[in-house]
């Protein structure tokens, strides 16, 4: 129900746009979180917007590089990613948190994509 895509290859410096199109449902009135998993490395938290999009979190890591954003007219959540650098390589993932509030753990999100692959050269 959750597919993402814009994943690929980039050059440190970089920029690429990851999109989260949702279907079989509306998640119009769910918060909705981008994480990433890095080779042996926990799966963490990087952005979260709620449902009106008046709420935003980001990762100290990716502040300031990386913006959430929502267009629920086409149920599409987009991850626009700057500046990237080697260190975010990962598999990253959009999920939908259908409680109240913003969902900050990976255990407050109900539905997952199956990732798509970020690689940062150096």
């Amino acid at each position: 129900q959750l597919v993402e895509s814009g994943g690929g290859l980039v050059q440190a410096g970089g920029s690429l746009r990851l999109s989260c199109a949702a279907s079989g449902r509306t998640f119009g009135n769910y918060a909705m979180g981008w994480f990433r998993q890095a080779p042996g490395k926990e799966r963490e938290l990087i952005a979260a917007i709620n449902w009106s999009g008046a709420i935003i979190y980001y990762g100290d890591s990716v502040k300031g590089r990386f913006t959430i954003s929502r267009d629920d007219a086409k149920n599409t959540v987009y991850l626009q990613m700057n500046s990237l650098k080697p260190e975010d390589t990962a598999v990253y993932y959009c999920a939908a948190d259908r409680g109240y509030g913003l969902g900050l753990t990976v255990r407050e999100y109900d539905y997952w994509g199956q990732g798509t692959q970020v690689t940062v050269s150096s």
